[in-house]
């Protein structure tokens, strides 16, 4: 069972903060002036773009030292999901295509070890079963919060059609975010409703609302925040409150949205988007001053989780909580295993102009 905790550990590293001074490429693209008439697309809203200084804002005392140092960044406008997409579109796509998720699929063995350190021996064929990761409360009071494997645990028989475990439905969630996905599930389909994920950059810039240098994407103060946002309150991992009204995922548009019309950018479920996780990241693109419609590094970088080149998450979920990493604001950043899926991680996707034209 310890070799078990320590592989799923692998599995859920993607809080872990580290502050290495590397150099990275900080990869620019052209930028383009687009100002023609926008159509309107159904269940997608237009972000106008514009430039704006990424990272956390200076009053921001929750700042983790991978959202820093403030770099100016310049993007281009993009349509965006108004909402994280949903168990009923998910259902769509996997009707329309037969798609398996990775949390479906036997489990490969070969890929499992080379995401672990070298020597690592293969457990029993009975736990290398398809399944996910899901939350599970803590009976008391937990003194360490930077042992995750307290709270996550791989549950056998988990996936986006069974998110709470074997057994389980997403009847009467049709309008929840769907979860269970790992990044391969949210390409497919993204390539299959012929949209992408967004950058990192595009990501920060539509969920600030246009409101920038704010902590959060109402402003700086966390007073009324189960009014804006889904997470935990209360102990964390042992009791939430449910002040917000809800305990784990809320349906979609639930919270009231963003400048950009945009719902549950904060809270709810974490986001995949397109970049790569490199530590230094940030670093290097304020020494490149003002960058171009960036698209992440050139390669992953996380020399506490080396054996996984890993992406980068965004906007939280209904877990996150002021103790250990407030996540519902607007800067803050997490990477995992793109192979990984977990009950509290979905996506929303992004069009470019250009592809309607």
């Amino acid at each position: 069972m310890l070799l078990i905790n320590t592989i799923f550990k692998k599995k859920i590293l993607f809080f872990s903060v580290v502050i290495p001074i590397l150099t990275t490429s900080c990869k620019q693209t052209k930028n383009i002036d687009i100002t023609p008439d926008i159509p309107e697309i159904s269940g997608m809203v237009w972000i106008p773009g514009g430039t704006y200084d990424m990272g956390a804002s200076d009053g921001d005392r929750m700042a983790l030292p991978h959202e820093k140092p403030k770099h100016t960044v310049k993007v281009d406008g993009f349509y965006m999901d108004v909402t994280e997409v949903t168990n009923a579109q998910f259902s769509k796509f996997i009707d329309a295509t037969s798609y398996m998720t990775t949390a479906e699929r036997p489990v490969e063995w070969e890929l499992v070890k080379s995401q672990l350190p070298p020597g690592t021996p293969k457990p029993h064929d009975s736990l290398l079963r398809p399944g996910s990761l899901m939350f599970k409360k803590a009976k008391e009071t937990v003194p360490n919060l930077y042992d995750l494997s307290q709270w996550w645990r791989w549950t056998i028989g988990a996936n986006w059609q069974e998110p709470e475990g074997k057994g389980s439905a997403i009847i009467g969630k049709e309008n929840h975010p769907v979860v269970h996905v790992s990044y391969e599930d949210a390409i497919a389909y993204c390539d299959w409703a012929g949209r992408r994920l967004p950058s990192e950059a595009e990501w920060e810039f539509a969920a600030r609302g246009g409101k920038h240098d704010q902590i959060y994407f109402w402003g700086n103060l966390s007073d009324k925040l189960s009014s804006y946002v889904n997470s935990w309150e209360g102990e964390f991992p042992v009791a939430n409150t449910q002040a917000d009204g809800f305990e784990k995922s809320a349906p979609v548009k639930t919270y009231p949205p963003n400048d950009y019309g945009l719902y549950e950018t904060s809270g709810n479920v974490w986001e995949w988007t397109s970049d790569w996780y490199s530590s230094n990241y940030y670093q290097t693109c304020l020494n490149a001053s003002v960058t171009n419609n960036p698209k992440g590094p050139e390669e992953a970088y996380n020399p506490n989780n080396p054996y996984i080149d890993e992406r980068v998450i965004r906007g939280g979920s209904f877990l996150c909580n002021a103790s250990y990493c407030a996540s519902y604001r607007v800067s803050s950043r997490m990477a995992t295993d793109p192979s990984t899926s977990l009950e509290h991680l979905g996506f929303r996707t992004v069009l470019d102009l250009k592809t309607e034209e």
